[in-house]
């Protein structure tokens, strides 16, 4: 098998690269990522995982398997993206100080012939943050790129998760225990 990471993210990249399973980085240009407003939160991670996946669909052979994935934070069934600006993701860490919300990490196993898509959700509690813990998160961290415009595995994970139910990985980006148990139940890695 010939695995291919379709992300650029240095997170899912380090922890794909836990697995000790050989893999190449290959990005496609200009992949949409929307989503039908009528569809469900807890639905969206899956459903753009999967839109991720089509453009490689024509490309790919029969001993590839291209993995994407999409995560989002959902709070109050409310979706939180990456913040467009640092304003945004100060308003984005206001909504979830204090709260518990859920992050959804969607995957798609996709070769020429098939297509296994599937997602993982933890719940993360927060404690309440200051406008000065966010204000200096935010200045020093710069979590544009990130779902709820935070990274569990940064400043604001050590000083403000309070609970955590379910994988610590999937918050940072990619469930790879869930990842390493589908490879498997699909016969494309022995271990």
């Amino acid at each position: 098998m010939h695995l291919i990471l379709a992300s650029n993210s240095p997170r899912r990249k380090q922890l794909l690269a836990g697995l000790d399973i050989p893999f190449e980085v290959k990005v496609m240009p200009g992949i949409e990522e929307n989503y039908p407003d009528d569809l469900p939160a807890n639905q969206v991670a899956a459903f753009l995982a999967k839109q991720k996946a089509e453009p490689y669909k024509q490309v790919i052979d029969d001993d590839t398997v291209v993995l994407t994935a999409d995560t989002v934070v959902i709070s109050d069934n409310r979706i939180y993206g990456k913040p467009a600006d640092e304003a945004e993701a100060a308003r984005m860490l206001e909504a979830l100080s204090g709260k518990t919300h859920q992050v959804t990490t969607g995957v798609c196993l996709t070769s020429a012939r098939w297509q296994h898509a599937f997602d993982v959700t933890s719940d993360v509690t927060f404690k309440s943050f200051t406008a000065e813990e966010i204000h200096y998160y935010i200045s020093h961290y710069h979590p544009l790129d990130k779902a709820g415009a935070y990274g569990i595995q940064e400043w604001i994970g050590y000083i403000g998760v309070t609970a955590l139910h379910g994988s610590y990985f999937n918050v940072m980006g990619l469930p790879v225990q869930r990842i390493y148990q589908e490879l498997k139940s699909l016969q494309l890695i022995e271990r």
